[in-house]
């Protein structure tokens, strides 16, 4: 096995830089996700690994090697793309160890007979029925890729890496073209797969879901940069900027405008239709910025109806008077849109809350939980 080092890696096409000087240090045996909207940088990130698009500059090393110039086939990855790409005139079997008949050894001799096949019939049937075994294809082996549904064929892709046994997974949003039942089932079998496995994975997404349930750590990317680079938790919970608060959570993080007033011992968070007492923690990081703007986040999570038994006592300080202006049932949870005069703040409810679309709804913000940013840099304050 192998681990996965970036540095100064840049990409740029014309005048475009798709990917702009990241360094990123992936462990052996982690699973790391690159994850990030459309257009970030991160598929282009992980096509230079696997050699697929050539570097601008920087350099890629797996192990202890630099691999910038060595060929995709030399770098002993195996990447599993978007779109499957089987080959459809051919059985499960033979898209599964299609790469490994390619295979060749050098011999020393001349052309051409300066290479021969680098795995037997008998170790490559071996290979392919074990990593089959291991992904529910047994019965499967015999059909063409038309005669599988979406779920099977993308285990076929996954087998047919697997059975290289790489040093190092590259996975370009391999769940992407699945159902959201699928999905689910399938991001399960990936994290058993890597835990028996224990194969340095790069995984590529820009479902931060699947980040949080699947990456050991994950790097968030923006515009060819990694804006935080850390564990799904830690993440979660301590997001370094505005763009990471927002990306990661789903509802996103509520962010508005707030000026901070400092009346007797407390500070105060006035975002103009509501006022909220800002926890001491925070309050000793801010004594710079009183009577300035900043940008306050609250996770929906954090929110909670003052007439439901819950985790944060009712004060002066942290409850609000809103108005329910839309409802979304999830079963145990309600999503609603809470309004107070112009600002809009999204909270997940428990569902046995009587809440009604235009009911007065007295609200508790966990202000312990709260983020605040400086809206010129758009860094983490507190």
């Amino acid at each position: 096995m192998a681990g996965v080092v970036l540095k100064n890696l840049t990409k740029s096409f014309d005048k475009v830089t798709a990917v702009n000087s990241i360094n990123l240090e992936i462990h052996d045996k982690e699973f790391m996700v690159l994850v990030g909207p459309s257009g970030c940088g991160k598929t282009t990130a992980l096509r230079m690994i696997a050699g697929l698009e050539e570097s601008t500059s920087g350099e890629i090393l797996i192990g202890d090697r630099i691999v910038n110039d060595v060929s995709p086939k030399d770098r002993d990855i195996a990447m599993v793309f978007q779109n499957y790409a089987l080959y459809p005139h051919m059985s499960v079997f033979d898209n599964m160890c299609f790469g490994l008949r390619l295979k060749r050894t050098a011999t020393g001799n001349v052309w051409p007979f300066n290479a021969k096949r680098a795995f037997t019939e008998q170790e490559i049937s071996r290979r392919v029925n074990e990593a089959a075994d291991m992904l529910g294809l047994k019965p499967l082996l015999l059909r063409k890729p038309k005669e599988l549904s979406g779920g099977q064929r993308q285990r076929v892709a996954l087998g047919r890496a697997i059975v290289r046994e790489p040093k190092v997974f590259l996975m370009d949003e391999p769940l992407s073209n699945l159902d959201a039942k699928l999905r689910v089932q399938t991001r399960a079998e990936l994290i058993k797969l890597h835990r028996r496995l224990r194969i340095t994975t790069v995984y590529v997404t820009h479902d931060q879901v699947e980040a949080m349930t699947m990456g050991d750590r994950i790097a968030v990317m923006s515009n060819g940069i990694i804006q935080q680079c850390d564990k799904p938790l830690t993440l979660y919970n301590h997001p370094n900027n505005l763009f990471v608060a927002g990306f990661i959570g789903s509802p996103a993080m509520n962010l508005l405008p707030v000026t901070l007033v400092r009346e007797g011992t407390d500070l105060i968070a006035d975002a103009g239709s509501f006022r909220v007492t800002l926890p001491a923690s925070h309050a000793e990081k801010l004594s710079d910025y009183v009577n300035k703007t900043l940008t306050f986040g609250i996770r929906p999570e954090d929110i909670y109806d003052r007439r439901l038994p819950g985790l944060v006592a009712s004060t002066a300080g942290n409850t609000v008077p809103m108005e329910v202006d839309v409802i979304e049932p999830l079963g145990s949870d309600v999503e609603m849109y809470l309004k107070t005069g112009e600002l809009l703040l999204v909270a997940m409810i428990d569902s046995s809350s009587l809440a009604q679309v235009g009911d007065k709804l007295e609200v508790i913000l966990d202000m312990s939980k709260s983020h605040l940013f400086d809206p010129q840099t758009e860094q983490a304050l507190c």
